[in-house]
């Protein structure tokens, strides 16, 4: 049985770990940060959180991909993901743009929302062909201009969740047009097709549906995710330990 790396093996006393919420979380709320209560109540019996919350399922020693989708993904987020990537599947799409679909959004699932398309093709950029790294790239740029050829028009729910007058700042503009001249496009604006919301009962796949598809695409680490030294590692295992103070 897979026990986490971190797992002390001796018996400890019973402390109350403490969580700091990250500050790109926080800034800019009215929600205050906890810091420095935190800090003043440090005893021995209140320490800050490192290591397994255990509100938080346990990941594996040796995390593969799946584990992600099943422990650490939000749940709209996660049945997002996997019903844009088995319709992409059923479209008969090409695999690289059904793994895209499959990983287009996984920075905004259990990492960061912002920019999380540059966040999302930065983590899965060691695994995955350079292709499918760039498709989620610029599939956050592209989402925001249609292209008619291809079926593609502005999101309505854009239109709610950020008003009628929105308009994306220069760099996605940039980016955008930047990726229309690019021999990738397609792969991108595909992704795009399939990221759309679905607030419906359609159930979502289990993860092991696209056992194949990952196994041909995503190059899994013998040291599972966030252990095996690559440049992205640390992403990974942030989002393993969510909570831990430093």
């Amino acid at each position: 049985m897979d026990v986490n790396m971190c797992e002390p093996e001796w018996p400890q006393p019973h402390r109350e770990r403490m969580i700091v919420p990250a500050p790109v979380g926080i800034r800019g709320t009215d929600i205050p940060s906890p810091e420095a209560e935190c800090l003043s109540r440090l005893d021995e019996t209140h320490v800050m959180m490192m290591g397994d919350n255990p509100a938080l399922p346990r990941m594996p020693a040796k995390p593969r991909l799946a584990d992600f989708f099943r422990h650490r993904l939000q749940g709209i987020t996660g049945r997002h993901l996997l019903i844009s990537a088995a319709r992409a599947m059923e479209a008969g799409l090409d695999e690289k743009v059904v793994i895209a679909c499959l990983l287009h959004d996984i920075s905004n699932g259990c990492l960061i929302r912002t920019d999380h398309g540059y966040w999302g093709a930065q983590m899965i950029a060691p695994y995955v062909d350079e292709e499918i790294a760039w498709a989620v790239q610029y599939h956050q740029p592209l989402r925001y201009f249609a292209d008619e050829t291809v079926g593609y028009a502005y999101p309505e729910s854009y239109v709610k969740f950020f008003g009628a007058d929105y308009e994306p700042p220069a760099y996605i503009r940039k980016d955008a047009e930047y990726a229309r001249n690019h021999r990738w496009y397609m792969t991108s604006r595909l992704v795009t097709l399939y990221d759309i919301y679905f607030f419906d009962d359609t159930p979502a796949p289990d993860p092991e549906c696209f056992t194949d598809v990952i196994g041909r695409h995503f190059r899994e680490p013998e040291e599972g995710l966030g252990f095996d030294g690559s440049p992205t590692a640390h992403m990974w295992r942030t989002m393993i330990w969510p909570n831990n103070f430093l």
